[in-house]
């Protein structure tokens, strides 16, 4: 052999045995690093002062962090040791989230590359993580050489459904020249309106409609792309296309919107470098020109999509399109009192497909297909056609009970797609500008001579790119169907803003839904950037109001310059929720000038802390009295109990933001709006004073704490009383349903509770999973097989208020709770019940995946539960606590890391380290 050769060989055995060496002495890497509210690797970031976070990996040995380091740098080769941008250096602490960048101002376009580390509780080092990055946007408007441009549709407008106008959808394009290739290229991209961009023929994103819905008169959020690998030396087209959107397009029955019908236009500045070094920039500038002769003819959110494919202009997007008939387009300047700003959450995409599940009518002329699934998004078309014949694409949630086709529901909206073939062929095709809500499509305009197949459509659902963090399964089908609906209602109703629904002319921001379903979507998908960008737009909203008002619309569309209670109090309980479920402080400290105005907008309605406020109450509350959409909760008493909830979590949000003297003072505040909300509401014997009191008045008096310790014992009886006078049903509406299972659990109704969520006539859960539901419902009665839609005019089958019952179904069914912000402390507390044998779920935390999963067979209780590291858990057993309780197979005294804490209310009370423990005890 080679001597040379042998050396080598021995060289790199010995560095073999190095490596193994040290993988031997070092902890395994931390793992899913990301910034701020859970961006990994982002490219075009909003946040030039982001916070870190890391999860240490699940083994069995690695139970918690004793310290961390922080690097950064410029360049990827000068990590870990030459960290030119920051350097944390060791922190002796267990924190692994949320931890505030120290170094110097970053900038506008900068990418910065990070990694980290961390000591275990034995001091133990660990390997260094993954070199991460970010790569900051255009973060102000100075940063902007480009213009809006355009064409002046507004001129040529056309009137659509209602006699509304609409724009014509626009086809702009440019054409430029690079002399040499391209080392990195950036696309910084918005629009009023919405856009789909392409590069030399090729589509730059998969982003559905962006740039997304702000208020637009303050903030428009803007895009960035990597197209490096799409240009290359010699001659280059940007092609666009432009439609309405939300900025240009009817939206909520015609009501003003922000700019009084203005032409779509767009913004975008192509930033390249060369080979060379040298740089070149491309601009949205009076170079550009547009066409609306295109084969979009008309698009609407509301109102749907029309292609005319005679109208179709081959290869407009490539280098060779002679565009000299096209108009120049027309520029306007940034107006600099509408911030750009990179946008601070996902866009939507395209997530799933969903095939057609059965083809329920047909006859020569028209099909009905049913997905089985109640969604949101467009199909994708593989139909045959002939010349000149047009397909009709429409939309239905529900078939009437006759099967024939019903639209009435999603009221002016027309929710049509129409398709204009331009020869015989088999038209494959989806919409582009605009999304619907639908469970049934009936197509008419095919070739009649061909038989419908399912393959003809594909159901293309559409969301913000959120992703499920949490799973929740049990042993009854009915449970398990009600969670898919929670799941479905939002994917559905998180299309870049939090709409109350999908599908008829509404689709809006309303904050009272938003504020009961926070806590439950955070369970299910990974909410937090969500959320904070939408907060954003609250306190865009509120800061056109001096008097602190937050409309019950974000974006405000209405303009009507009213507020609601439980509705504008979004502004103070979303924040706490997200904090609460993330241990971010970041989302109070940016909210926190929201919630003191909000509160000082309760104050100015109110009359000796009795709230005036214009109120929607207990939105749909079941038999009501009259027919009024409001519940029988006097408005009056649900103003005032959400004015003291307001002050109560403003005085504890000030005090973990170390504002002691407004901690006082809003507990103060408190303090006086519960005693006058008690003695003006309630009599000595804890009844409600006005009316036949209700289930929601109860219920806020008691879960907001409003009431002295002498009353609320009383209270709680007429609550309990008032619930079994409805047979054990609810009767709450949108306010009252998210309280019911939070007061119910406090006073230990855990039985009460299984009941009411069991129940299978109406009003209740499995009512509507009995008549078909495939989603939440607007109503507790939105339709039966039977008889059909309800009668009033409120009838969509996917709102998704009603599925906050979600957090209770995570917490107590399945026990996972947290002890302390951002399950840093975690309590697993599973309460099983007799119509269930079994339920589990896992929830992924900013420390990791929890998980409990429970069964009883007899008498035997098996509980299995993973608790990640960095985190501990008190578990609550039930059992019979004379019997014997075994972890892992062996007796409680031979497992050292579980600490029995106590044997009352027949459980035992357990506290554990981070792993995955398996429990058995005895029910009998």
């Amino acid at each position: 052999m080679n001597k040379h050769y042998l050396i080598i060989v021995l060289m790199g055995f010995l560095s073999f045995l190095i490596l193994l060496s040290c993988g031997d002495r070092l902890e395994r890497a931390p793992e899913s690093l990301v910034l701020s509210e859970g961006f990994k690797n982002p490219l075009g970031f909003y946040d030039a002062a982001p916070t870190f976070s890391w999860k240490l990996p699940q083994t069995n040995t690695l139970k918690s962090q004793s310290a961390y380091q922080i690097v950064m740098a410029s360049s990827p080769e000068l990590l870990p040791e030459e960290a030119d941008i920051w350097d944390s250096e060791k922190q002796a602490t267990d924190q692994s989230t949320w931890v505030n960048y120290g170094g110097g101002k970053l900038s506008s376009r900068q990418k910065v590359y990070w990694q980290v580390r961390y000591w275990s509780q034995e001091g133990k080092e660990s390997q260094w993580s993954e070199i991460n990055n970010f790569e900051l946007g255009l973060l102000s408007n100075k940063d902007w050489q480009a213009r809006w441009v355009g064409l002046p549709t507004a001129k040529d407008s056309i009137k659509g459904v209602g006699n509304f106008l609409m724009h014509r959808p626009q086809y702009l394009r440019n054409q430029f020249d690079l002399p040499s290739n391209v080392r990195s290229a950036r696309l910084y991209i918005t629009a009023k309106g919405i856009f789909d961009v392409h590069l030399n023929g090729e589509d730059v994103s998969d982003d559905v409609m962006p740039p997304g819905w702000t208020p637009y008169n303050k903030r428009i959020e803007t895009l960035t792309y990597d197209v490096t690998d799409q240009l290359s030396s010699g001659k280059n087209t940007l092609a666009v296309e432009l439609a309405s959107g939300w900025h240009s397009g009817r939206i909520s029955r015609g009501t003003a919107i922000y700019d009084n019908f203005a032409s779509p236009k767009l913004l975008c500045q192509l930033e390249i470098t060369l080979e060379d070094g040298s740089q070149k920039v491309i601009l949205s500038d009076q170079n550009w020109k547009g066409s609306t002769a295109g084969p979009i003819r008309l698009a609407g959110i509301y109102d749907g999509e029309v292609y005319d494919a005679n109208y179709e202009i081959p290869n407009w997007m490539a280098n060779d399109f002679d565009d000299a008939s096209w108009a120049r387009v027309e520029v306007e300047e940034l107006d600099d009192e509408v911030l750009l700003e990179p946008k601070r959450h996902t866009a939507v995409k395209q997530k799933l497909e969903v095939p057609v599940a059965e083809i329920v009518a047909e006859n020569d002329t028209a099909a009905i297909f049913d997905f089985g699934q109640n969604m949101v998004g467009v199909p994708l078309i593989d139909v045959p056609m002939r010349k000149g014949d047009t397909l009709r694409i429409r939309f239905s949630e529900m078939l009437a009970p006759d099967g024939s086709f019903y639209t009435d529901n999603y009221r002016s909206a027309l929710s049509t797609d129409l398709y204009i073939a331009a020869e015989d062929k088999n038209v494959q095709w989806s919409p582009k500008f605009t999304f619907h809500g639908y469970r049934y499509i009936e197509l008419t305009g095919f070739d009649p001579s061909r038989k419908p197949r399912k393959n003809w459509l594909t159901g293309l659902v559409q969301y913000s790119d959120i992703e499920q963090q949490g799973t929740f399964t049990s042993s009854n089908e009915k449970l398990n169907q009600l969670q898919s609906n929670i799941i479905w209602g939002l994917r559905s109703n998180f299309f870049d803003i939090p709409t109350d629904c999908p599908q008829r002319d509404e689709r809006l921001g309303w904050t009272g839904d938003a504020q009961v379903i926070a806590p439950t979507s955070i369970f299910n998908f990974d909410m937090h950037a969500f959320w904070a960008a939408w907060l954003q737009s609250l306190r865009e909203t509120q800061s056109e109001h001096e008097n602190g008002l937050i409309p019950f619309i974000i974006p405000d569309v209405l303009q009507n310059n009213n507020a609601s209670s439980g509705w504008g109090d979004a502004g103070v309980i979303i924040p706490w929720d997200i904090y609460m479920r993330t241990g971010d402080k970041a989302i109070l400290a940016e909210n926190y000038d929201m919630m003191k105005k909000w509160i000082a907008y309760h104050e100015s309605v109110s009359e000796n802390y009795i709230s005036t406020m214009f109120s929607f109450a207990d939105w749909l509350q079941p038999f009501p009295a009259n027919e009024n959409k409001k519940g029988d909760t006097p408005a009056r008493l649900i103003n005032t109990a959400y004015f003291a909830h307001a002050a109560h979590l403003t005085s504890r949000i000030a005090g973990i933001l170390e504002k002691t003297e407004d901690q006082q003072k809003y507990e103060d505040l408190y303090k006086t709006v519960s005693n006058a909300f008690e003695q003006e509401f309630f009599e000595e014997d804890g009844s409600i004073k006005e009316g036949q009191g209700t289930q929601t008045g109860y219920l806020l008096a008691i879960e907001f704490d409003l009431l002295s310790e002498e009353k609320k014992p009383k209270a709680i009886t007429h609550l309990l009383a008032k619930i079994h006078e409805a047979d054990d049903h609810l009767r709450t509406g949108f306010l009252g349903t998210p309280l019911l299972f939070k007061v119910l659990d406090e006073l230990g109704e855990i039985d009460l509770m299984y009941r009411i969520l069991f129940q299978e006539s109406y009003p209740s859960w499995f009512y509507s999973i009995n008549q078909g539901a495939t989603t939440m419902w607007e109503r507790w009665n939105s339709y039966s097989k039977t008889e059909g839609y309800n009668s009033e005019s409120m009838n969509s089958l996917n709102h998704y208020a009603y599925g906050a019952i979600g957090e209770w179904m995570y917490e107590r069914i399945a026990g996972i709770q947290l002890a302390a912000p951002g399950y840093k402390s975690i309590r697993i507390a599973p309460m099983p019940h007799e119509k269930l044998s079994a339920a589990a779920a896992t929830l992924d935390t900013p420390y990791g995946k929890v998980a409990s999963s429970w069964e009883h067979k007899g008498s035997a209780f098996h509980l299995e539960i993973t608790v990640p590291p960095n985190t501990s858990a008190m578990v609550i057993l039930p059992a019979n606590t004379g019997k014997p309780l075994t972890v892992d197979g062996r007796a409680l005294e031979e497992n050292p890391e579980v600490k029995l804490v106590n044997t009352e209310k027949q459980a035992f009370t357990l506290r554990v380290p981070a792993g995955t423990y398996r429990f058995q005890s005895s029910l009998n």
